[in-house]
């Protein structure tokens, strides 16, 4: 990790197309500006983080429904066997 020390009014530019300046300053807190391309995605830490264990979790409901899809049409004793027992019974 990087640190900097800026003052108010003073930033910092990324990869030649972001700037962040320092806009105030009131005791713990930092009031940061952000200019940025229009394509780019900025997000506070907590945001991106609950979006990436949503996208988990339904990738993972995915996973679900495809397994779920794959044994459609199969005889109910094949479609709630477990897995194991599914390749069993579709090998004869």
């Amino acid at each position: 990790m990087l640190y900097l020390t800026r003052k108010i009014g003073e930033s910092v530019v990324i990869n030649d197309d972001i700037e962040v300046t320092v806009v105030d300053v009131r005791g713990k807190t930092i009031k940061l500006g952000f200019t940025f391309p229009s394509d780019a995605t900025v997000l506070r830490r907590e945001i991106y983080e609950r979006i990436q264990e949503e996208n988990r979790a339904a990738a993972q409901a995915g996973m679900n429904i495809s397994e779920a899809l794959k044994l459609k049409g199969k005889p109910p004793e094949v479609a709630a066997a477990p897995q194991a027992e599914v390749k069993k019974a579709q090998a004869k």
